[in-house]
């Protein structure tokens, strides 16, 4: 299953651009009313995906969704798991239903309210201009903490590697639009991480199939009193094995990434 051969990106075949938003909750009541309120004031249907919650954000989830005043086309629809399972699991789970929904593309952002809001038009418009391609943030550098911008330099190299190209500036990123199309279809035949390893593996893997990454410049802020999810331990074990498990990928794929290299020879990037 995961060394499925590269071929070309599956092109979208409607020409009607319709998109959304995906969001993966657990435990993040302090922010995610107001994370909700500023997609819905972009216009944005906006898809949770509750992946296990405790009850108070079970209940602020329930809560947002009740409201029936909104115009439908910036609506919420909940999807719930009963226990977690990890955020790629969540944000497959949200994938599935918008492409469903007849939603053309959606743009992934996290619950904890880091990601800059302001940015959605920029997302937006850039994958409006490029239908085809996984519109990818990229953190500036100075506003990420040092142990993070480390971990983020590292993993760049990695991906540098699995791919045989620089066109990939920052996998780490959850903030960027997926098309649909192309990345259901690559759900359909290949396994992603479930957990932290999520945002690295889908993007690496959607470069493989000849999905072009564009990158838009965004500022993240990082907040001491919202609690992160990431397990020290585990999350790094399970990162370890997911870039094995490219590493070899790329083995078998070394041809046409050298091919894919020479199409695209950097980083298409969107300020």
């Amino acid at each position: 299953m995961y060394f499925t051969a590269t071929g070309t990106a599956p092109r979208i075949q409607s020409h009607v651009f319709k998109p959304c938003v995906v969001i993966p909750v657990y435990n993040h009541h302090q922010v995610i009313v107001s994370v909700v309120e500023r997609i819905r004031a972009a216009g944005l249907h906006c898809f949770l995906v509750d992946d296990g919650s405790d009850s108070a954000c079970r209940q602020t989830l329930a809560d947002l969704t009740s409201d029936d005043s909104a115009d439908d086309s910036a609506g919420v629809t909940l999807l719930r798991f009963d226990d977690n399972r990890g955020k790629g699991v969540a944000v497959c789970a949200g994938l599935g239903a918008a492409h469903r929904q007849g939603f053309s593309h959606a743009l992934q952002v996290d619950a904890d309210g880091q990601h800059q809001l302001d940015d959605i038009p920029r997302f937006i418009d850039c994958a409006r201009n490029h239908p085809d391609a996984v519109i990818s943030g990229s953190r500036i550098y100075g506003q990420v903490p040092a142990s993070r911008r480390y971990g983020r330099l590292l993993t760049d190299v990695l991906v540098w590697l699995h791919t045989l190209s620089t066109g990939i500036a920052d996998s780490m990123c959850g903030y960027r639009v997926y098309p649909l199309a192309a990345t259901m279809a690559l759900l359909e035949h290949s396994s992603v991480g479930r957990r932290m390893d999520f945002d690295t593996d889908i993007l690496v893997r959607l470069y493989w199939e000849g999905v072009e990454v564009v990158h838009v410049e965004t500022p993240v802020v990082y907040q001491d009193d919202i609690p992160s999810h990431f397990d020290l331990f585990r999350d790094n074990v399970r990162i370890t094995k997911m870039h094995l498990r490219l590493f070899i990928g790329m083995l078998f794929r070394i041809p046409s990434l050298i091919s894919l290299r020479q199409q695209r020879p950097g980083t298409h990037a969107s300020n």
